[in-house]
């Protein structure tokens, strides 16, 4: 058995515009293991969040995956038929949204929203999902006594942990996380990132992280790709890509943190 949980080779995604097609993912190839934690970083426009979208088939037109294969334990996900996807879509990859507020329905307690989710992918009890988010709230770190409230009744760093605990409690193997700190406070970020470096010990599922911040980048991740409009132009283990970049604007990225005495921007979550 590979080693690697999902493979992305020389995938294309297409946007459909006034003069033509537009390209804005190249021929986009990289791997992630069992139970590692991943970095995909760029400036804002990249690619970054368009790959997320096509690794879940959520790509809504003009854009379209016009080439490559995406395969989780070796099955193309680009080759199944819709009916065949949703049984994969949430319970095997999930998926934290870059803003929360957005993720979560204003209408409904936190509660439905969990039995929601349980109930399409588990056909659970509504006891049942109650349990379940019990947990998932002590996991994230929430008294479970909230989840009776509404989302507006949280804070923003509150509701990403439970958009974070929503998509664990079907323990997916592969969370992507697409910018999902960007709105939130240096402080919080920490706790954040710190609490989900905690659960993946805890559960052994792999991460996709994606930010245009390397420096929160090198606190998450051990190898990280850097995209450039639309290429992935470098990928390596975080220390190799920090100091002997291979591309210039890796090297570029790199130079816009600010440099500590003590160089501890690279020091972080993980050892």
């Amino acid at each position: 058995m590979s080693d690697n949980l999902l493979e992305i080779e020389k995938l294309n995604v297409d946007y459909l515009v006034d003069k033509g097609e537009f390209r804005a993912v190249k021929d986009v190839s990289f791997t992630i293991g069992r139970g590692e934690i991943f970095g995909l970083a760029g400036e804002s426009g990249c690619g970054k969040s368009t790959i997320a979208y096509a690794i879940t088939r959520l790509s809504k037109a003009p854009a379209w995956i016009s080439g490559g294969s995406i395969r989780l334990t070796g099955q193309d996900l680009l080759k199944l038929p819709e009916r065949e996807l949703q049984t994969i879509r949430w319970k095997r990859i999930g998926m934290v949204f870059q803003s929360a507020m957005n993720s979560l329905n204003p209408l409904m307690r936190v509660e439905a929203q969990f039995h929601d989710v349980l109930r399409r992918h588990t056909g659970c009890s509504q006891a049942e999902s109650r349990t379940r988010a019990e947990q998932m709230f002590r996991l994230v770190g929430i008294p479970t006594h909230r989840l009776g409230d509404y989302p507006h009744q949280f804070s923003g760093g509150m509701r990403q942990r439970i958009v974070i605990a929503i998509c664990l409690a079907l323990r997916p193997e592969l969370i992507i996380m697409d910018e999902p700190t960007t709105a939130l406070d240096v402080v919080v970020q920490r706790e954040i990132l710190e609490q989900v470096v905690d659960l993946q010990r805890s559960y052994g599922f792999s991460v996709l992280f994606i930010t245009h911040d390397l420096h929160l980048m090198a606190q998450l991740c051990r190898r990280i790709g850097v995209m450039l409009k639309g290429e992935l132009v470098e990928v390596g283990d975080v220390s190799q890509v920090a100091h002997a970049p291979k591309h210039e604007y890796t090297q570029k990225l790199w130079n816009a943190i600010p440099q500590l005495p003590d160089n501890r921007h690279l020091s972080g979550v993980v050892a």
